[in-house]
């Protein structure tokens, strides 16, 4: 039997690891294989909304990067119907299954941004809608009697897709991405990047690369979230790569006996979206968690203590500049007289509405 001693050896003492192997096997190390079963009976959520205008391929994307189709295309409405009036917001969640992992994964369209002549304040609607889903988990976490475990709608990662332009971003490409990287995790893709050379291909980038940082636009992985070296090492090797660039095809074609997504030209098969780059690869294969912690530890974070100094009538001079602005301005949350509760507490946060 293991029998532990009221007092601590000298050699513990002195701040020295103590090491179960002396006593026998403890079986500290079980704790991994309990969490892993727990996960995988609760399963794993994911939130991925994709910007850009109409025709650069976004559900195409999502439905090559994940091998499924995740993401419907747009049906081709009436010639007089085809841009909306407005930016829609469109979700359409799937049950995915990998080698007895399961993941909801829902994919957040915005039809209608950038299609119009006048672009004027379209990250707007975007903007409130993030919003809103982190209003909606707050509210879940202050009731009372809350849920055992909360529905994640929060949005993890925006993919923002730029057009193949070979020159420099607009700017609604700047404005939407300055903005919008304070609250989501920005994700910037060149889209149908196989109609640029690669000369041109690596020109736009480095191009994207200095606007980015002359705009102070930090997109995902940021500096200034990495945990360690190790972090660091691996970060600095997706960011040299920023943006990605990404072709992306729901076709399959017989390339050397196997069967592969690509995109058939005269001169060849671009074999799915990673030929040109394994960019994305890094993103969903080694940073889905990071990108949801983030989610929670930051941004989540910095919206849930704006809202509640507001509820108590605290100044938030200590936020960035952004979300201590003119709600107006930025898209951000404006209180209104608070309602009763109806499980008997005195006061409820404050019901918002988001004036754009």
């Amino acid at each position: 039997d293991l029998q532990l001693s009221p007092h601590p050896p000298s050699s513990q003492a002195k701040g020295e690891k103590s090491h179960a192997g002396e006593f026998g096997y403890v079986g500290i190390d079980a704790i991994l294989e309990q969490m892993r079963r727990k996960a995988m009976k609760q399963g794993f959520e994911l939130n991925i909304m994709v910007v850009g205008q109409s025709g650069l391929g976004k559900s195409t994307l999502m439905n090559t990067l994940f091998k499924s189709k995740v993401s419907r295309k747009s049906a081709q409405p009436n010639p007089e119907e085809r841009i909306p009036k407005t930016i829609e917001i469109k979700s359409i969640s799937h049950d995915i299954e990998e080698k007895g992992v399961r993941m909801k994964l829902t994919v957040i369209d915005t039809p209608g941004f950038g299609d119009h002549i006048n672009n004027e304040n379209c990250w707007q609607p975007i903007m409130k809608f993030i919003n809103d889903q982190y209003e909606a988990y707050l509210q879940e976490e202050i009731n009372i009697n809350r849920k055992k475990r909360i529905p994640d709608s929060r949005v993890h990662c925006c993919i923002y897709f730029i057009p193949p332009t070979g020159h420099c971003l607009r700017p609604l490409d700047v404005e939407f991405m300055r903005r919008l990287s304070k609250v989501v995790n920005i994700v910037p893709v060149i889209a149908k990047a196989d109609t640029l050379t690669l000369e041109e291909r690596d020109f736009f980038k480095q191009k994207i690369r200095e606007e980015l940082r002359a705009n102070e636009i930090d997109v995902y992985p940021q500096k200034e979230f990495d945990e360690d070296a190790e972090d660091r090492m691996i970060n600095d090797k997706i960011r040299e790569m920023i943006p990605f660039a990404v072709v992306g095809s729901d076709q399959e074609y017989q390339v050397n006996g196997k069967r592969i997504l690509g995109r058939k030209t005269k001169w060849g098969t671009i074999e799915d979206w990673s030929s040109l780059e394994l960019e994305p690869v890094c993103i969903c294969r080694t940073h889905m968690q990071n990108i949801k912690d983030i989610t929670s530890s930051i941004h989540f974070e910095t919206y849930r203590v704006r809202r509640l100094n507001e509820s108590n009538g605290l100044p938030h001079h200590h936020l960035p500049d952004d979300l201590s602005a003119d709600p107006k301005a930025n898209g951000q949350l404006e209180e209104q007289p608070s309602a009763p509760q109806t499980n008997g507490a005195a006061a409820q946060h404050e019901a918002l509405s988001h004036e754009m």
